[in-house]
């Protein structure tokens, strides 16, 4: 039998709207396999079609777990940020609003992938994390990503205390936009009423240009930042641990060092 894809890519409403779905549930990993799958359909996107917004979410109960833990070890993790850190990248390249639909779990990664969105729509099941710091690690996107949507001090709490919040919670400090029951129905509507009547061209430069400050500082921090993961924070003892003790199901022995 032929494994399902790791993305369904779908296009809705004439081709005005690019849907994709992370098709691995239970938990969508955010894994080097679906990572390139998104890039391929991003990579598809010309400057010619009437795609007017992308809507992303996750199969089934959860939007993601968030990156394959797995691949957070020594010997993987160059590789995996790398692809990890383009996807973003692609992201902006392609100049289209951005929707993140979310259900259930929004951590980790998937947490970055949905804050990077223009909008947020949440179930009121919801619960958004980075968890990294539990783990010994930390999140670089959301390290760039967060300050800008929420504010220094409440990326600060996220980010430090790998502490996860509720939908409304999460609305309240604007890392979600909308809770509706059905999450995806709230977004289909902000689409209708919002982007479709557009011009497809011109709603790319307005995108563009929307983000233009917060995205050139992106593209020009996101490698530092990458490099601080890689050469400090993966020279200590406690990183491995933390990853490690994950993966063996049993609590960190932190070392501090």
């Amino acid at each position: 039998m032929t494994p399902a894809p790791p993305v369904l890519a779908t296009h809705h409403a004439d081709g005005a709207v690019l849907r994709l779905v992370l098709n691995r549930p239970k938990g969508n990993i955010l894994d080097s396999e679906m990572v390139e799958a998104l890039r391929r359909c991003l990579r598809e996107l010309t400057g010619h079609d009437p795609v007017r917004a992308i809507v992303i979410e996750g199969a089934g109960h959860h939007f993601s777990f968030g990156a394959s833990v797995e691949e957070h070890l020594p010997e993987q993790v160059a590789v995996m940020l790398g692809g990890f850190h383009g996807l973003f990248r692609d992201l902006i390249r392609c100049e289209r609003p951005l929707l993140a639909v979310v259900r259930g779990q929004c951590l980790g990664g998937g947490l970055e992938l949905a804050s990077f969105c223009h909008r947020v729509f949440s179930a009121p099941d919801a619960h958004l994390g980075q968890a990294e710091t539990r783990l010994g690690v930390f999140a670089p996107v959301a390290s760039l990503v967060l300050p800008h949507r929420i504010g220094q001090a409440r990326a600060d709490d996220l980010l430090l205390t790998g502490r996860t919040v509720d939908a409304h919670e999460a609305q309240h400090i604007g890392l979600v936009d909308e809770v509706a029951d059905d999450p995806l129905e709230a977004a289909r509507a902000y689409v209708h009423s919002n982007l479709l009547p557009k011009s497809a061209a011109s709603l790319r430069v307005a995108t563009h240009a929307a983000r233009y400050e917060y995205m050139r500082a992106f593209l020009e921090h996101i490698g530092d930042v990458e490099a601080l993961y890689l050469d400090r924070l993966m020279k200590l003892s406690d990183a491995e641990e933390g990853i490690r003790a994950f993966l063996e199901k049993r609590q960190p022995a932190w070392s501090h060092a």
